[in-house]
């Protein structure tokens, strides 16, 4: 079993390692928990920062970096571990993290619906942030639905925004995740805003 991230602080592969991150894949998918313990440390730094830009975009208050990297590596020992390279590694973790994020806007929006009444005495202030907040909770499960009916019609479209929505990479930095060039990147972006802009009723920026 890997060790808990907290004990993980530092971005330098181990002493002595020699294997290539995708070597690392390998052995872990054939049971080498150590495997998987040098691959996080390796990538630690760049996990954060995608879990970071994920906290500000969705505006959760609920999560710390640390709490949304520790459920998503739960997530990712729990699920698939027959990974092609780092680049899907990294997209294989966002997804995990999207994917708590959206279940716990979704925990939020029945908490408020649910349940008898409540009597709320709230200053000015906390009553906007809190109808900000169901606000942002239900434009994230919005999000989440849209992109995953638009991964059925075109998958790469998706992930291309996925990346810009929830993860905070440039063009340049999604065409190397994904393999491809900056041009495709750019035509997955003006075609699946437009197809968002329909699908959620809103301008898509």
């Amino acid at each position: 079993m890997p060790e808990p991230l907290a004990t993980q602080t530092s971005t330098t592969p181990p002493s002595g390692h020699t294997h290539s991150f995708t070597q690392l894949l390998v052995r872990w998918r054939d049971g080498d928990a150590a495997a998987f313990d040098s691959a996080i440390e390796i990538c630690l730094h760049e996990l954060r920062r995608i879990a970071s830009a994920r906290l500000r975009h969705e505006g959760d208050a609920t999560f710390s970096v640390h709490d949304l990297l520790n459920e998503a590596v739960i997530r990712l020992m729990e699920g698939e571990q027959n990974f092609a390279n780092r680049n899907h590694f990294l997209a294989t973790v966002s997804l995990h993290m999207r994917a708590i994020l959206v279940d716990h806007a979704r925990s939020r929006q029945a908490a408020k619906r649910g349940g008898g009444s409540v009597h709320v005495t709230l200053t000015s202030t906390a009553a906007s942030y809190q109808l900000a907040e169901g606000s942002m909770a239900f434009e994230l499960v919005a999000l989440d639905e849209a992109l995953t009916a638009l991964e059925r019609h075109d998958s790469q479209t998706s992930l291309v925004l996925h990346h810009t929505y929830f993860t905070g990479l440039d063009r340049q930095n999604i065409a190397a995740q994904l393999g491809i060039s900056v041009a495709t990147v750019d035509r997955s972006l003006r075609f699946g805003r437009v197809w968002l802009s329909e699908r959620l009723e809103r301008d898509i920026g």
